[in-house]
């Protein structure tokens, strides 16, 4: 998987993707992650890439040449399965996104920033316009590192177990269940048996319906969506 992100601050995705889980996937040859400064592609002597609002209102709005540019360089490189913007007002990131995200070769991602980018960007480049959450940030580079995280880890060969990913929480519309490890008892708190049993079944069972408590208790939302999601035939996963 390739991953262009555009962004006016590049120095705040330094560190999401100099450690962990992404460098090793671009260690590993199986994902590259390219930060591009649209500065670059403003002609201004100050690389101006931002402007007053028509109609007034307090902020500045990122106007669409330099992004017109930058857009169409990078098109003549590869051609991009989904050309993202982030900003508050696109569709609330989840699971199923990010499972569907992780089946493309080539994205790129737009960070927001300042009020916003010209409305004719939205219309003539973007293909999907995610948020992360009902707040707003200072710009759109974190969100970015948040999806390309969460779709990056999900391809194959990234984790070193690659089955990691598949009882992560949301992916079939539940909470996880708890996880333990050493020692087995703790000050009187003890993990429960079925854990130390080694019989697969009673185990997989007891993480089923641990999950379907935490959720319930939890995330009651994530329960109702599941219901409704069988009952019409569909499917969390994308």
């Amino acid at each position: 998987m390739h991953i262009d992100i555009i962004t006016v601050v590049p120095g705040l995705l330094d560190s999401p993707f100099a450690h962990s889980i992404l460098k090793r996937a671009e260690d590993k040859g199986v994902a590259k992650i390219r930060v591009i400064n649209l500065r670059d592609y403003s002609t201004g002597k100050q690389k101006q890439v931002d402007d007053y609002a028509f109609g007034g209102g307090a902020g500045m709005v990122m106007m669409i040449e330099p992004i017109a540019r930058c857009i169409e360089a990078l098109q003549q490189e590869r051609t991009y399965d989904e050309i993202i913007y982030m900003t508050p007002d696109g569709v609330t990131f989840d699971q199923s996104i990010a499972n569907e995200l992780s089946l493309n070769q080539n994205l790129l991602i737009l960070c927001g920033h300042y009020k916003g980018v010209d409305e004719r960007v939205r219309e003539r480049f973007i293909t999907k316009e995610i948020s992360i959450g009902d707040f707003v940030l200072s710009g759109g580079e974190l969100a970015a590192a948040v999806v390309a995280d969460a779709v990056i880890r999900l391809i194959p060969g990234v984790l070193n177990d690659e089955t990691s990913a598949l009882t992560d929480s949301f992916q079939d519309g539940l909470l996880a269940p708890p996880v333990y490890t050493r020692p087995a008892e703790y000050e009187g708190m003890k993990v429960p048996d079925v854990l130390l049993s080694g019989h697969e079944a009673k185990i997989n069972e007891w993480r089923f319906e641990a999950s379907v408590r935490r959720t319930q208790e939890r995330r009651p939302d994530l329960l109702r969506n599941r219901d409704q999601g069988e009952s019409d035939g569909t499917s969390n996963e994308k």
